[in-house]
């Protein structure tokens, strides 16, 4: 009987929420851009919005304050500007240009109509101490630009 119980108990525990990758400072700024959207490419595995979730991982926390918490994050992901990285098709990272502890890059995507867009997307490096301290995360990312439309 015990065997059973720890069996119902081990295959019904969540572990999806130990999968998510967090920020270290021995990530680069191009790194961080990958992770989060290499997890919203595929937005819902292992579980529902985990790459949203994923993402918000790396949201700097003047970020955080300004969007969060999580479920306002989701509810933006989901807006019309942000909605189209979701489950996208590919994406191109291109580094634009960099100051001291800021990044910036171009992201080209493509979503799932095939439609190609242009986003602008900052890294920062956390410079308070805390538990981010040295580590780069997402200051903001623009809204999108239709670069091409599906035929």
């Amino acid at each position: 009987m015990r065997i059973i119980l720890f069996l119902i108990i081990f295959l019904n525990y969540d572990y999806s929420f130990a999968e998510l990758l967090k920020p270290t400072p021995e990530l680069l700024p191009k790194e961080v851009i990958s992770i989060q959207l290499s997890a919203l490419k595929d937005n819902n595995n292992p579980y529902d919005n985990a790459g949203i979730e994923q993402t918000w991982e790396f949201a700097h926390p003047s970020n955080r304050n300004f969007t969060g918490p999580l479920l306002n994050f989701i509810n933006m992901m989901y807006s019309s500007y942000y909605i189209i990285m979701l489950d996208h098709l590919e994406h191109n990272i291109i580094a634009v240009s960099n100051k001291t502890n800021v990044y910036y890059f171009f992201i080209e995507l493509i979503d799932k109509q095939e439609n190609k867009f242009g986003f602008q997307w900052t890294v920062e490096k956390v410079i308070l101490e805390g538990k981010f301290k040295d580590c780069w995360m997402t200051t903001a990312v623009s809204k999108p630009l239709l670069l091409a439309k599906s035929a």
